[in-house]
């Protein structure tokens, strides 16, 4: 269901909330792609909620577009949303729902997937998170500032052109302490409504995040 967060400075955005299915382990946040909060990641939302996570998405186009929802064959105007988002706003954002599911008790995880798998990164590194796992996480070079806080993991395709080699080894450098995962596979590789999905490596990707998140989220 929709709901209304409230960011720190007092922005109001909307999150997708799934409630977690049987007994609750903790929160996830699950953080957008440039195409809003769409149908296929509520799906995703469902397919961790089954798990016992409690997960909300925010809806991080809400300050240029309220309830803006990009379909996937019109990503420039997704792409312009994202450049004009503000990262410490969108992060002010993202801790809404953070803290949203913090108040429920347990710790809450992050998942992001392409603009949001790099939002991820930022999370595990100012956030109160208890791990975080970006999908195929891109403009990776604007958050090696600073250090990880919390546990951090990625997947990416090698034949991602968002994600040149050259990017992820600066990320590896700069982080030492992520945990990278490498798929013979292009971008958006786990997007089951995008010709790019690829079932294979989508399906050890997930496998692998389940695990992380049981190991950190409890």
């Amino acid at each position: 269901m929709m709901t209304e967060l409230t960011a720190a400075d007092g922005h109001r955005l909307d999150g997708w909330i799934e409630p977690a299915i049987g007994a609750r382990k903790g929160g996830l946040m699950i953080l957008q792609e440039i195409f809003g909060v769409t149908d296929q990641l509520k799906g995703v939302a469902r397919h961790y909620a089954a798990l016992g996570y409690e997960v909300a998405i925010p809806a991080l186009f809400d300050r240029h577009e309220k309830g803006a929802v990009i379909p996937f064959d019109q990503g420039s105007r997704g792409r312009d949303m994202m450049l004009a988002s503000d990262l410490d706003q969108t992060m002010l954002d993202a801790d809404a729902a953070v803290q949203a599911l913090a108040k429920n008790g347990g710790k809450v995880g992050v998942i992001g997937f392409c603009w949001g798998g790099g939002l991820a990164l930022r999370a595990a590194q100012v956030l109160d998170v208890g791990c975080a796992v970006a999908f195929y996480g891109t403009r990776l070079t604007q958050y090696l500032d600073r250090p990880l806080k919390a546990p951090f993991m990625a997947h990416f395709g090698s034949l991602d052109d968002h994600v040149p080699p050259e990017m992820r080894e600066a990320a590896k450098a700069a982080l030492p302490g992520m945990e990278v995962h490498l798929y013979d596979a292009g971008h958006a590789f786990a997007n089951d409504a995008r010709p790019s999905h690829v079932p294979a490596a989508a399906n050890t990707a997930h496998a692998r995040t389940r695990g992380f998140l049981a190991l950190h989220i409890r």
